[in-house]
């Protein structure tokens, strides 16, 4: 992150952080600053963030010490309750922009079934998703992302579920966006992470990240470096992805937007319920 914007936007206080040498949350963490950062600066108006508005909610988990070092209004939560309070959040004040920052773990097990509920109302949110494939700031457990086969610290001998895409979940259960970065590709994720600030709804950007200490270096996947090398060969925007025989897709993932559409926003609703009940 160029160094203005980290005294622009992070709590210097608070550094350095936990991150291990080479995980990706750094990258992410970055993504989100310049996307909302950009969005400050907007010239359409009707986009144009007030940065006193912009409130991070995280829970727990690597991902989740990201609400701490981010200098928003935020507020670091629960295991797996971050889209709950965010939901409560928005209700509370419609007009703040919010933004969860959560791992695959912390939304995607304990955190399911608010996930999909949020998206099923089409709550106007962007959860960021930091999906590393591994629980690892308590010590490698194997996540509901963790690839069919690749070891964890509780599962030695390979996993046996099946993984969740978490887009893919967002978008049965009703998210009105979904989308998918990666840590490589920062432009591109940048930009996903502003399209669903700018949406109204539900948004969900599921991002890949890296963690060489435990999942990369238990699963033999080499260094930082080169799992970083390893996105830059896979992730590929939709129009070159579907143009790829099928035997040739097998690890590669498409960069961009993934499902878009509109429909009636939850607060929004709710308001015209409570006028409705007041008899306005």
């Amino acid at each position: 992150m160029p160094s203005d914007l980290i005294y622009k936007y992070m709590r210097v206080d608070h550094l350095p952080h936990i991150w291990c040498a080479g995980c990706g949350n750094g990258t992410l963490t970055r993504d989100v600053a310049v996307a909302v950062d950009e969005l400050c600066k907007d010239p359409d108006e009707r986009f144009r963030l007030d940065r006193e508005k912009v409130v991070i909610v995280s829970g727990i988990g690597c991902s989740s010490r990201a609400a701490g070092y981010l200098d928003f209004n935020s507020i670091h939560t629960t295991h797996g309750r971050a889209i709950a309070f965010a939901t409560g959040i928005k209700l509370a004040n419609p007009e703040l922009t919010v933004i969860v920052i959560t791992g695959d773990g912390d939304c995607s097990a304990i955190g399911g079934n608010h996930l999909i509920h949020a998206a099923r109302r089409n709550v106007d949110m962007t959860v960021v998703v930091y999906d590393n494939n591994i629980y690892g700031m308590t010590g490698g457990q194997y996540s509901p992302t963790t690839p069919r086969g690749d070891r964890a610290t509780t599962a030695p001998y390979g996993v046996i579920d099946r993984p969740f895409d978490i887009a893919g979940l967002a978008a049965g259960a009703g998210a009105s966006l979904t989308a998918r970065g990666d840590t490589y590709h920062t432009r591109e994720t940048t930009d996903l992470i502003k399209k669903g600030i700018r949406h109204k709804g539900f948004s969900l950007i599921d991002c890949y990240s890296i963690c060489p200490t435990y999942y990369g270096r238990k699963n033999k996947k080499g260094d930082a470096v080169t799992m970083l090398m390893r996105q830059k060969e896979c992730g590929m925007p939709a129009e070159a992805y579907s143009a790829l025989p099928e035997e040739e897709k097998a690890g590669k993932y498409v960069i961009g937007t993934l499902t878009h559409s509109n429909y009636p926003e939850f607060t929004a609703e709710y308001q015209k319920m409570i006028d409705k009940a007041m008899g306005k």
